[in-house]
C-alpha cells in the first residue's frame, strides 16, 4: 500500500511539474459564451472548405470526411442608369412599340409649319423627326427601326396626344406617307437617350399648356425619385 502510494504521489508531481514548465495562456481554459468572437463575413473570391461536424464519440478519420469547396462570387448590383443623359449612350435590348405617323400639313400642326418643338426643321433623310411624351423619350433621343436599317430617328417634337403613353409619332414629309404608314407596333433599339433636363429647359416657358405641364411634372417626378441634385422646374404658366 505504501509503495503504490509513493507512487501515485511521484506521479502527481511528476505531472505538476511538467504543467509548471508549460507556458499556458492566461484567464479560464474555457471561454465563456460573451468571449466568444465572431467568425469574419465571408469574402468575395476567396475559397472556402465544408465539412461535415463529426460527434466526439466518432473517431476522425479524414479521408472519410464528406466535404465540400465553394467560392463566393461578389454580389451583383442593378444601379440605375443616370436620369441626366445628354452624353451618356446606353444601349440595350430592342423593344416593341406603337407608332403612328404626323405629317407638317395637319391642323394640329399646321401652327408650326416644318418646325418641330425644339425650333428646328422636321427632319426626313438618313436622320428623321420624331414625336413622343418627352418624360418618357427625352429630347435628343435617338433610336431605329428593325424593318427600316440604316434610318435612324432623332426624338425633336412632341404632341398633346402622345403624353402619358408610350407611342412614338414619326415624321412623314407628306399626307400620303402618313396615311400609308397608319398604325404599327415596331421593334425599336435606342442608340442614345436624350437629356430630360433640356427637355424641361425647353418646356418652362410653355407651361400654360395642359399636356406640357403633365410632361413637366412627370420630369420632376422622375429627379425628386432618383435623388439627382440638379434644378427642378415650378409649374408656373407663362403667357
Amino acid at each position: 500500500m505504501c509503495n503504490s502510494s509513493l507512487i501515485h504521489f511521484g506521479t502527481a508531481a511528476l505531472l505538476a511539474a511538467v504543467l509548471s514548465s508549460c507556458s499556458l495562456p492566461k484567464g479560464p481554459l474555457f471561454a465563456t459564451r460573451g468571449d466568444v468572437k465572431k467568425s469574419p463575413p465571408l469574402q468575395s473570391g476567396v475559397r472556402y472548405e465544408v465539412r461535415k461536424a463529426l460527434a466526439t464519440t466518432v473517431p476522425f478519420r479524414p479521408k472519410q470526411v464528406k466535404g465540400y469547396t465553394f467560392v463566393l462570387e461578389a454580389p451583383q448590383t442593378f444601379t440605375k442608369p443616370p436620369l441626366m443623359l445628354a452624353s451618356a449612350n446606353r444601349y440595350g435590348p430592342s423593344m416593341r412599340v406603337r407608332t403612328t405617323a404626323y405629317t407638317h400639313s395637319e391642323s394640329d400642326h399646321i401652327v408650326y409649319g416644318v418646325k418641330n418643338a425644339i425650333g428646328t426643321n422636321l427632319k426626313y433623310g438618313m436622320v428623321r423627326s420624331a414625336a413622343a411624351d418627352w418624360s418618357r423619350y427625352p429630347v435628343g433621343t435617338r433610336f431605329c427601326i428593325a424593318s427600316e436599317p440604316g434610318v435612324v430617328y432623332e426624338v425633336d417634337d412632341y404632341g398633346s396626344a402622345l403624353v402619358g403613353t408610350g407611342t412614338i409619332d414619326l415624321y412623314k414629309p407628306s399626307r400620303s406617307m402618313m396615311d400609308d404608314w397608319g398604325v404599327r407596333h415596331v421593334d425599336i433599339k435606342v442608340l442614345q437617350w436624350g437629356s430630360y433636363e433640356r427637355s424641361a429647359q425647353l418646356m418652362r416657358d410653355r407651361t400654360r399648356w395642359p399636356h406640357v405641364r403633365q410632361m413637366l411634372n412627370s420630369i420632376n417626378g422622375q429627379i425628386r425619385a432618383a435623388g439627382v441634385p440638379t434644378k427642378r422646374y415650378p409649374l408656373t404658366a407663362s403667357l
